[in-house]
């Protein structure tokens, strides 16, 4: 669909009434294929077969609540005690990231409360210590091992 710069995944893709739908394995369903699911797909993929990350403290799509707003975290990751650990803002690829992208998941990071922030558009991914104490945010060159 899209070159991204993340490995290859083996999924199930299917045609249905003219749409194309992906297989999710965190939600367990069939979603339909959007250029900005492509990437959160993948970027599912890597972090659970390459970065050995447990699949089961995945929540894809979740929502939430910031300023009285309905909003959807795209992948949110807990620690094993069950707390918000990686929150993963995915971008389709012609999404130019910028400023305005990682400002958008550290808003929603004020109601989560994740250690880690990440913004990717297959292409370039940028991954982030969160500010715990209201300084700047500490870029990563690379994404943290789980522990």
């Amino acid at each position: 669909m899209y070159e991204i710069a993340l490995p290859k995944i083996d999924v199930s893709i299917r045609k249905e009434g003219g749409k194309v739908y992906i297989f999710d394995i965190i939600r367990k369903k069939y979603v339909v294929l959007t250029p900005e699911e492509w990437v959160r797909q993948h970027m599912i993929h890597y972090l659970i077969e390459s970065l050995h990350y447990p699949k089961s403290l995945f929540r894809v799509e979740g929502s939430l609540t910031f300023n009285k707003l309905q909003k959807r975290s795209d992948i949110l990751i807990y620690d094993r005690a069950g707390l918000p650990w990686m929150l993963i803002e995915c971008k389709a690829p012609t999404i130019k990231l910028s400023q305005k992208t990682f400002n958008q998941v550290a808003v929603y990071n004020m109601t989560i409360g994740a250690q880690y922030l990440v913004v990717s558009n297959g292409r370039v991914h940028f991954c982030s210590k969160a500010s715990q104490d209201g300084t700047e945010a500490v870029h990563l060159s690379d994404f943290p091992a789980f522990g």
